[in-house]
């Protein structure tokens, strides 16, 4: 976040860059164990800590497109190239993708879904901190997030669920605004 912008004036504009706009440079080691860092300041009933984080940059991030390629071919032996290239892409569109991954489970005390609630606090936090620092982020699940061999792929457990990957890195493409609810349609007052 801008120093010269409250968080207030942030949250009311807050908004999230294309991940095709995404491009380098992305926050060096050292920056981003404080966006980190400031992501998991969040909610946690019990402090489970019912998430974890998996930072993917580099040539493991080719690596994962060749897998996912691989895996959406064996789905639709006739895709398109463009698509194909899409896949390869995936992971590589935005210079570091980090990815929340929760570990909610049953607990005596903690509800399952106050866990998860909490992994959506770690994304939304992620954003967050990566504006902070001057950069731009996109928070994303896809395909990837819900298929079984992907899911090997990028380290998710048995149990686990994907939060989210978010994308990081620079942009200087003017996000315009979508249109967002009128406080009207979802709020009421008992």
């Amino acid at each position: 976040m801008n120093n010269d912008v409250k968080l207030i004036d942030y949250l009311r504009e807050r908004h999230s860059t294309p991940v095709a706009q995404i491009k380098g440079p992305g926050p060096e080691a050292a920056e981003l164990e404080e966006i980190l860092a400031s992501a998991v300041r969040v909610p946690d009933h019990g402090k489970l800590a019912p998430w974890r984080l998996v930072v993917y940059r580099g040539d493991v991030c080719v690596s994962l497109g060749e897998t996912f390629l691989e895996i959406a071919v064996s789905q639709n032996p006739d895709m398109a190239d463009a698509a194909k290239d899409a896949e390869r892409a995936r992971f590589t569109r935005a210079p570091v993708v980090v990815g929340v991954i929760s570990t909610a489970a049953p607990h005596v005390k903690i509800p399952e879904w106050e866990q998860v609630l909490s992994a959506g606090a770690v994304c939304l936090n992620l954003l967050m901190a990566c504006d902070a620092r001057g950069y731009v982020a996109n928070w994303r699940t896809e395909w990837i997030s819900y298929d079984d061999k992907a899911l090997a792929a990028l380290g998710v457990k048995d149990g686990e669920k994907v939060a989210g990957f978010i994308h990081i890195g620079s942009s200087d493409f003017p996000v315009p605004d979508r249109p967002r609810p009128q406080l009207s349609d979802v709020v009421t007052y008992a």
